[in-house]
Formats: structure tokens, C-alpha cells, sequence
């Protein structure tokens, strides 16, 4: 846990008099950053008091290095009653009002990351300037099923106009809580200039005694929002289609925008304190706290990894060159920066992805998100070819090819051929035995899982299989290649399809056993989209690939075939066609169909963990989060079946309380 942060007033002194330069910081580096609990708003509280009884004339406000603020401590949020919600929604307004009511100009100098009542803090100062090394500016309160509660809602429309406003408060935490960098918050209108990081305080600093001596006095910015009643409408009609009413945040927040245009700033802040009462201690921001814990706390601990010493990496094969070894190539290329080779059965294809790698190397120079220098270094670190040989040398190889056991085992067979006893062998199969697979090398202690998801670039979850076998230096090596690749690793046990394809799986048996029952694709997706899942379950299919997702329920048919029936409309999909086979008329509602799917979920994350596949119930839900875009907001899935009293009727107790078998 960090430190309290603290708001430290210095006096510089400059030509038009005494400037207070206000520093928030927590004393700890930029992997703990500054966030406002309560000790933190009683420093402010005290700040404050300075600055309004001195004789200043300007203030300059800004962050650590390459931390401004990230808002409200989360920590206090857990269990947290209505009125003290309230109460901390008014505490902000309070202190952040008395920033705004400084007799004299001020200015945010953004220097790093800006999250929630960091921005907002920012919103409250007269002009704002922006370092281009920013890479995180947002509001992603809707993200955690809560509303930007110190002031967004009210100002940042007046700031930037109804869309945008809908845009960066509602849609962008939607979008996988995306966030703009410093060059996009300027450009968008959130900040007055864009400095380099070099001289950026000093420039900051020039910029506000500017301001002073142009003698304008406050500022109160006044967006056009004649258009913001028909912008609302619209993205609620949006919304309706995104999270299916299964969210009340996001609905909030636009009420909150739309607001905005006619109330007084003080009816504002009020609204907001209202709308925290009512959402911070819901089952929806409360699974999202669960979430937020689980993946930024739990998942980067590494819960069963061993601390063995993993193996440097300085060359990485890739076998196969379709379109997810292609994608994994590119991964590691960016960031490992070693040589990467590439192998398949033809040089037609393995040049073909190399010209693809290339391709998105180039495409990132042209989005500003790579210089043109690197881009030719790394693309000059990608080879390939049709001989095993070009695996010599190789410290991890990771095989992509087709889901086939006798497939997978023969590659393995020529890659102990070439590679050396310490090269680490891992698989990205979905659902395939990791131990089967090295069953009859001599050194089977060295296989691995390190299952990715598609597309590769979105998805941060990597499943990292230990089989019996695999030994702690193999596993570490793995860990320690995910972190580096910026993913997240979750340990799981070698079991048929681990975790994700084994929910997903069962959800599918429901919703195919309800289409050849006479439901309508519409129907079955509606059942599921309830839950504000991010894609209907038939685009996931064609995503995915009927032919791959048949093949996981083939595999997971022969292991659990009681759990597991396969469908001859899914058979007719992987072949193909599009016929959904009807083999009794016998419709069910949408309801129905809903709660089919909770309760073969929840039957089925108890199988898991009585099988010893994952540590515990939360590594199911970080897996459903970071692997299959589960929202923040049912916490995974096991929160939402402990709220919903699903987990009580179908496995006798809350899912909380039950600890997985010992693997």
C-alpha cells in the first residue's frame, strides 16, 4: 500500500511576485501513484488554509515524476455505507470549490498520469498545461460502475462540449477504458499547451505569469451546449445496444452530463453526491473494486509462481506463421526487441508473415506510436524458414499450429532435435493436453503452456499450464516472458480447456441446446448480452471460429461428456454451413435462457475449482476479465453469482467462501 499523499507548497518567487508551487506526492516511485484518501484531502485541507490567507500571486499545481494524480484511493471504498459516500463526493467538491475560488490564477501542470480526481483536480485550476510524455489522461470512473464524482461531470462539459464530454466520460471507459495520451488531451481541447517533458515546469510556470500579466483575471469556460439534449439521446440509444441496461453507471453519467447545461455548478456537484450515494456501494461498483484488486494487485503477484531463477531470452522461435503466430512474432519483437524466427511449412508463408510484421511495424511509425528508426531495427530482427534449424540457438520456442495432438507432438519431436536441453518448449494450445504433448520427450520437465487470446494486441491474458512435469526454472521463465510482453499470467493446472474455453464452453452447450430447441439466434444472444458482456455470443463464435470452438467442445465432450454434449448445429458451423438443426420445438424465454447460463456457469467454476485447476475462485473471475472482456462490474462472473444467489442455489454457498482442491 503507498503512502498518504501529500499537497507540499514551495514559494517562487518570479517578476509579477510570489507563485505557490504545489507538488502532490506520496514519497513512493511511479508504480504507486498519488491517489486522495483522507489523509491526502486533509493535506490539501491544510494547503489550502496557506494559500488563501498568503499574498500570492499564482499557483502552479503538479505531481511526482510521471505521476500527476490518479483519484480517489480505492481502498476506501470496500463496504462503504450511502451517507459515506456521499460525504466523500462532498469533501471533494469542498476542497476542490475552495482550488477553483483562489483569488488569484492558477494553473495544473499535467506531468504524468491524470486518472479520475486526477483530471478533475486539474479541471478546477484556470489553465491547464500537458507533457507529451503523457500516455494516461481519463475519467474511467463508468469503467467501475461509478460516475466521475469531484466535479467531471459538471465541468469537463463546459470545458470540451456535449460529444466530447460523452465521449471521454462514457464511451472511452466502455471501449476497454481507453485513454488518451497528452498530444490527444490537447488536441481535443482539455489542456491550454502541450510542452515537452524536458523544461515542462519551467515552461508551465512562463505560461501562468503570462496569463497574470495580461491582467484577464478567472476563467469559466462556457462550451456551446445547445446540442448536448440531442447528443445524450443518442448515446443512450448506444448504450442500449452496448450493455443492455445491465450498467446503471453509464445512464447516470449521461443524466449528469445532459445536466450539466442548466444547472448552477453548486445543483451540479449536489447531482453528483447523489449519484455516489446511490452507485459506490451497489453490487456493481463493489464488484468493481473486487476486479480492480484482483487484476492490478492479485494477478501481478504471480499467486504459485515459484521463485526459482528464470533463463535469459535472447532469441525466440515461433512455430507456425498464420495469423496468431504472426501476431505472437510481433509481440515479441516490440517487446523483447531480440531476434525472432519464424517457421512453417512453406517460405511463401513464413515471408508472407514477415511482410506482415513489417506491415503493422510500419503502420505503427505511421500512427506516431513507434519512430521510423525502430521499426527498421525490429523488423531486421525478423527471420524465418522452412527447416527445423532455424530453431538452433533459440532459449523459448512457442508452437501455433493447427489443434492437433499427433500435430503438436511431432513438432515438439524436431524441435528437441535442434534446441538445447534449457530451451523452453511452450504451447499455445486452447485446449489440448501440455502434458500429452511432451509425454515422450527426454525432456518433458521444460514444456509449458502459455496460452494468448485473440486478437493478441487487445487481449492482456496469458493461461500459463504447468503440467506435472514442468519444472520451477520452465514456469518462472514463462512468468517472467509475460510480464516482459506486458501480459498478465495466471497459473492454471493442465486440465481440459483450463479456464476461459471451459466457461465459454459451457455457456455455448446452453445456448446451442436452446437453437435446437427452436430459439433464435437473437434470442440466445440477448440471454447473455444481459449480463453487459462486450460481444454477442454468436460474433464471438465467427471470431473465434466454429471450426476452433468445436474443436474445444469435441475435447471437452471426451473429458466431462455428461457437462459437455456436442450439437450437429455446431458440427454443421465448423463444416461450413450456416443450418441451425431443430430437434425438438420446445422455445424457451429469454429468461430462461439467461438463467440457464448463470447456473451452468456457476456449476461449472465449481468443477474447476474442485479439480484444483486455478488457487481459487478469483483466478476464475481474472480470467473471464482479462480474457474474455468480462465488465469490471459483475467482477469477473463468481461475484455476480454470489450477489445474484445463483452460486448459493446451484453449489450450496457462495463462491467466496470456497476454496479450490488442492492441485
Amino acid at each position: 500500500m503507498a503512502s498518504p499523499t501529500t499537497f507540499k507548497l514551495q514559494r517562487v518567487e518570479t517578476r509579477v511576485g510570489p507563485v505557490a508551487l504545489v507538488t502532490m506526492d506520496n514519497g513512493e516511485d511511479w508504480q504507486k501513484p498519488n491517489t486522495f484518501g483522507e489523509e491526502a484531502l486533509r493535506s490539501l485541507a491544510a494547503t489550502l488554509e496557506r494559500l488563501h490567507a498568503g499574498d500570492w500571486r499564482g499557483l502552479v499545481l503538479t505531481g511526482k515524476p510521471f505521476v500527476f494524480a490518479v483519484g480517489a484511493d480505492m481502498d476506501e471504498f470496500g463496504g462503504i455505507t450511502p451517507e459515506r459516500a456521499r460525504e466523500g463526493g462532498r469533501a471533494g467538491h469542498e476542497l476542490f470549490g475552495r482550488l477553483r475560488d483562489l483569488p488569484f490564477l492558477t494553473l495544473a501542470a499535467i506531468n504524468g498520469a491524470a486518472v479520475g480526481g486526477g483530471v478533475e483536480i486539474a479541471l478546477h485550476c484556470d489553465y491547464r498545461t500537458i507533457s507529451s510524455s503523457v500516455r494516461h489522461f481519463a475519467c474511467p470512473e463508468v469503467f467501475l460502475g461509478l460516475i466521475p464524482g469531484w466535479g467531471g461531470t459538471q465541468l469537463l462539459p463546459r470545458l470540451i462540449g456535449a460529444d466530447e464530454a460523452v465521449r471521454f466520460i462514457v464511451e472511452n471507459p466502455l471501449r476497454q477504458n481507453r485513454m488518451l495520451t497528452g498530444t490527444q488531451a490537447f488536441e481535443a481541447g482539455y489542456a491550454d499547451d502541450l510542452l515537452e517533458p524536458v523544461e515542462f515546469l519551467d515552461q508551465s510556470l512562463a505560461l501562468l505569469l503570462a496569463r497574470i500579466e495580461e491582467g484577464g483575471g478567472k476563467r469559466q469556460p462556457a462550451a456551446d451546449l445547445s446540442d448536448i439534449a440531442e447528443v445524450c439521446r443518442k448515446a443512450r440509444a448506444r448504450l442500449d445496444g452496448q450493455v443492455h441496461g445491465a450498467a446503471p453507471a453509464p445512464y447516470r453519467a449521461l443524466g449528469l452530463i445532459e445536466g450539466a447545461a442548466t444547472w448552477s455548478l453548486e445543483d451540479g456537484y449536489r447531482a453528483e453526491e447523489n449519484a455516489l450515494a446511490e452507485l459506490l456501494p451497489g453490487p456493481q461498483a463493489q464488484a468493481s473494486l473486487y476486479a480492480f484488486t484482483l487484476v492490478e494487485r492479485r494477478a501481478k503477484r504471480g499467486v504459485g509462481v515459484p521463485e526459482a531463477e528464470p533463463r535469459r531470452i535472447g532469441k525466440v522461435g515461433i512455430v507456425g506463421a498464420g495469423l496468431m503466430a504472426r501476431q505472437l512474432a510481433l509481440l515479441a519483437l516490440r517487446r523483447l526487441e531480440v531476434p525472432i524466427v519464424l517457421r512453417d511449412l512453406t517460405q511463401e508463408q513464413v515471408d508472407d508473415a514477415i511482410s506482415w510484421i513489417r506491415d503493422e511495424l510500419d503502420e505503427l511509425v505511421r500512427k506516431g506510436r513507434l519512430g521510423e528508426g525502430k521499426a527498421r531495427f525490429l523488423g531486421s530482427l525478423a527471420s524465418g524458414g522452412t527447416a527445423w534449424d532455424v530453431f538452433a540457438g533459440c532459449d523459448l520456442v512457442l508452437e501455433a499450429v493447427f489443434e492437433e495432438m499427433v500435430v503438436k507432438k511431432e513438432v515438439f519431436a524436431e524441435l528437441e532435435r535442434v534446441v538445447s536441453p534449457e530451451c523452453v518448449l511452450a504451447t499455445n494450445t486452447s485446449s489440448l493436453s501440455v502434458t500429452e504433448m511432451g509425454a515422450e520427450l527426454e525432456h518433458p520437465e521444460r514444456v509449458v503452456g502459455m496460452h494468448f487470446f485473440n486478437p493478441v494486441a487487445v487481449l492482456p491474458l496469458v493461461e500459463l499450464v504447468r503440467t506435472p512435469r514442468t519444472d520451477d526454472v520452465t514456469l518462472a521463465t514463462a512468468w517472467t516472458v509475460t510480464g516482459k510482453l506486458r501480459k498478465r499470467g495466471v497459473l492454471v493446472r493442465d486440465a481440459p480447456a483450463f479456464v476461459v474455453n471451459r466457461v465459454l464452453s459451457r455457456t455455448t452447450t446452453v445456448l446451442m441446446d436452446a437453437l435446437e430447441h427452436g430459439n433464435t439466434v437473437e434470442e440466445t444472444d440477448e440471454a447473455v448480452l444481459r449480463l453487459g458482456l462486450p460481444m454477442a455470443p454468436s460474433v464471438l463464435l465467427q471470431m473465434v471460429g466454429p471450426r476452433v470452438a468445436n474443436h474445444v467442445l469435441h475435447t471437452l465432450h471426451e473429458a466431462y461428456p455428461d457437462r459437455f454434449p456436442t450439437f450437429s448445429t455446431l458440427d454443421t458451423f465448423a463444416a461450413g454451413g450456416d443450418e441451425i438443426v431443430v430437434r425438438e420445438h420446445a422455445p424457451r424465454t429469454v429468461d430462461e435462457i439467461h438463467d440457464a447460463v448463470l447456473e451452468a456457469t456457476a456449476d461449472e467454476v465449481a468443477h474447476i475449482l474442485e479439480e484444483g485447476v486455478v488457487a481459487e475462485a478469483a483466478d476464475v473471475d481474472t480470467c473471464l476479465i482479462l480474457g474474455a472482456g468480462y465488465p469490471f462490474w459483475l467482477g469477473g462472473i463468481t461475484k455476480h453469482l454470489d450477489q445474484t444467489g445463483v452460486s448459493q442455489r446451484v453449489v450450496g454457498r457462495p463462491f467466496a467462501r470456497l476454496a479450490a482442491a488442492p492441485a
